[in-house]
């Protein structure tokens, strides 16, 4: 793997700290009663679980596309996915901030770019490795 890209990795897996924290910032809304609306509960939660779930797809891309050999150009597009994995949760959680939103704030526009890299990166690192798997076949 390339050295950049396995600093990003190791960056990754210390980023599921945060993740980790945020698991406890839901337990105390939860059990505590924290003054937050079904709206930002909700959103919190969400945020949450797609941070979780995103690193470790971001983590899986970067691996697959390095373990079988993607040119190091392609092997960028899984970066995308670990972008993703900022920008979907931080639309989720700085869109309800503030006292009893009621409706999703303008920071939302972070999930719907989150959503766009997500696709874009997913679609080049599944091309890139069904492209290096067809050239091995012969």
């Amino acid at each position: 793997m390339d050295p950049i890209l396995t600093i990003v990795a190791g960056a990754t897996i210390l980023t599921v700290i945060g993740v980790m924290s945020g698991g406890t910032f839901l337990l105390r809304i939860a059990t505590r009663g924290l003054p937050f609306n079904g709206l930002q509960r909700t959103f919190f939660r969400a945020g949450h679980a797609h941070a979780g779930v995103l690193v470790i797809l971001g983590l899986v891309s970067l691996l697959l596309v390095s373990a079988v050999g993607v040119p190091l150009a392609w092997q960028w597009a899984s970066v995308g996915v670990l972008a993703s994995a900022l920008l979907i949760p931080g639309g989720f959680f700085l869109s309800v901030l503030g006292r009893d939103p009621q409706r999703p704030g303008r920071p939302i526009a972070l999930l719907w770019a989150g959503v766009v890299v997500l696709a874009a990166s997913l679609l080049a690192v599944g091309i890139a490795v069904i492209a290096v798997g067809v050239a091995a076949l012969g």
